[in-house]
C-alpha cells in the first residue's frame, strides 16, 4: 500500500486475531510494529516474530516492540505511548484493535460486568486515541487512527448489551475526533468487521452446527477471515485512502445487507 514503509504503527490487542493479523500485514507493509498485549507474552513473541518473517519475506527491513499493559488502565496507556515514542521517535498510526465481550441478558448483567467491557472497548480506545492526536499535534505530523469496531455498530446484539454499546460508541468516537482533527493532518476511520473467525469467536467457529447457523445469516455463506479485516485496515491507513476519514468500513460478507430479507416477503 502506498505511503506505508517506513512508518510506524502501534496496534492494541494485537497478540491474536484480527490484531495479530494487522500487526502483521503492516510488517509485511514495511511498518514498524508495536505490538500491545494484556498477559500472554509468550503469543506475542510470537507473533512479534512472524511478523518480522513476514516483513523479509516482502523485502523489507522492520522494528518490532512489545509493549505490554491493560487499556482499561490509563496508566498502561501512557506507559504504552511513552516507550513507543522513546524507542522510535515518534508513531505515524494507531490501530485500537484491543477489545472484549461479555455475555448475559441485560437484565442480569452484573455492573462490573458492562463496565469492564466499556473500560476496555471505548473508554480506552478513547484514551489511546487522546494520546495518539497529542503525539501528532506535538510533532506537527500528520496521523491515522484505525478503530477496529464491529457489524455491532449499527446491529443490537441481544445478550451483549455492554459490547453493542461499546461499538456503537466507536463509531461516534471515529466521526467525532474525524472531524475535530481533520484540518490538524489527522485521519480516523474504523472497520467493522463481521462474523470473523478468531479465538474470541471459538464458540461457533469450532461448532460445525453452529457455524452453519452463523453462515447461513451472511449473504457471502461464509466467515471472514483476520487477514481480510488487516488488507482494509491497511489500506485506510495508506495514503491510497488520503481523501477518506471518518467512515466504517463494513467488512462483512453483505451482513449489514438485511439479509433476512434477501427473498421478497411483500409486495
Amino acid at each position: 500500500m502506498k505511503g506505508l514503509a517506513g512508518k510506524t504503527v502501534l496496534v492494541t490487542g494485537a497478540s491474536s486475531g484480527i490484531g495479530q493479523a494487522i500487526a502483521i500485514r503492516f510488517a509485511q507493509e514495511g511498518c514498524n510494529v508495536v505490538l500491545n498485549y494484556r498477559s500472554d507474552s509468550e503469543e506475542a513473541e510470537q507473533t512479534a516474530a512472524i511478523a518480522q518473517q513476514s516483513a523479509t519475506e516482502a523485502g523489507h527491513s522492520v522494528q518490532t516492540l512489545l509493549a505490554q499493559g491493560d487499556v482499561a488502565q490509563e496508566a498502561d496507556i501512557l506507559r504504552m505511548v511513552h516507550s513507543t515514542i522513546e524507542q522510535f521517535g515518534g508513531f505515524d498510526i494507531l490501530v485500537n484493535n484491543a477489545g472484549i465481550q461479555s455475555e448475559f441478558a441485560s437484565h442480569e448483567l452484573p455492573t462490573e460486568k458492562f463496565d469492564q467491557v466499556i473500560n476496555v472497548n471505548l473508554r480506552g480506545a478513547f484514551l489511546c486515541a487522546r494520546e495518539s492526536i497529542k503525539h501528532f499535534l506535538a510533532q506537527h505530523r500528520s496521523g491515522v487512527i484505525l478503530n477496529v469496531s464491529s457489524v455491532h455498530e449499527i446491529i443490537p446484539r441481544p445478550m451483549y448489551l455492554s459490547y453493542s454499546i461499546s461499538k456503537g460508541g466507536m463509531g461516534n468516537l471515529t466521526k467525532t475526533l474525524a472531524l475535530e482533527y481533520a484540518s490538524r493532518g489527522i485521519r480516523v476511520n474504523a472497520i467493522a468487521p463481521g462474523a470473523t473467525i478468531t479465538p474470541i469467536n471459538e464458540s461457533w467457529v469450532e461448532d460445525p452446527q453452529q457455524k452453519a447457523i452463523v453462515e447461513s445469516h451472511i449473504p457471502m455463506a461464509r466467515a471472514g477471515y483476520p487477514e481480510e479485516m488487516a488488507a482494509s485496515a491497511a489500506f485506510l491507513a495508506s495514503e491510497e485512502a488520503a481523501y477518506i476519514t471518518g467512515q466504517t468500513l463494513f467488512i462483512d460478507g453483505g451482513l449489514t445487507l438485511y439479509a433476512d430479507f434477501r427473498e421478497s416477503w411483500s409486495a
